[in-house]
């Protein structure tokens, strides 16, 4: 075997060895994102849950969010003022929500679910006037996103799902 034979074999199993080099490259490259938008997806839920558990743990926290979100003047200038913290914090988990989105690191259907939900927020008049006042605090991106959405038929929160059912039928007229 020649010289030439030799260093000809050797060229054909370093191209072998860099194609599949490259190929354990693009699997280890594939998988890594996979993690990257299971772990955007989680961080998405968590953000939501921290703002809102401690609704569900403190019952006076949890009064000031439900009438609020329906009744601002009828809280007091003070739970106005958290009432306004809470929603600050609750509309920037959403909008990193959409900025995980945007990127692709969240899966549409996931995504289906948290707009439908904001979509009801932004509809209830104490997060409406919220917005109305401080929606420069959020990015152009999200901002442009908000403007986008069309407000539902009959809005769902904390602040008016448990309603008697006339309440509902009435808000949203004859069924």
């Amino acid at each position: 075997m020649s010289w030439e034979a030799i260093n000809a074999i050797s060229q054909l199993i370093s191209s072998i060895a860099v194609v599949f080099s490259l190929l354990y490259l693009a699997l280890q490259v594939h998988r890594s994102t996979r993690v990257a938008k299971i772990a955007a997806q989680d961080s998405a839920a968590t953000a939501l849950r921290d703002v809102t558990k401690p609704f569900m743990e403190n019952p006076e926290l949890s009064r000031i969010w439900r009438v609020g979100l329906e009744n601002l003047s009828a809280l007091s200038r003070e739970d106005q003022a958290r009432f306004f913290h809470a929603s600050y914090q609750f509309l920037k988990a959403f909008e990193t929500i959409h900025f995980h989105f945007v990127y692709g690191l969240l899966d549409s259907q996931l995504w289906e679910g948290w707009r439908e939900l904001l979509r009801h927020y932004l509809a209830a008049p104490g997060i409406a006037y919220y917005w109305k006042l401080r929606h420069e605090l959020f990015s152009k991106r999200f901002q442009q996103f908000v403007k986008s959405l069309e407000p539902p038929a009959q809005h769902f929160t904390v602040g008016s799902l448990l309603e008697p059912e006339e309440a509902h039928t009435d808000r949203a007229g004859a069924r």
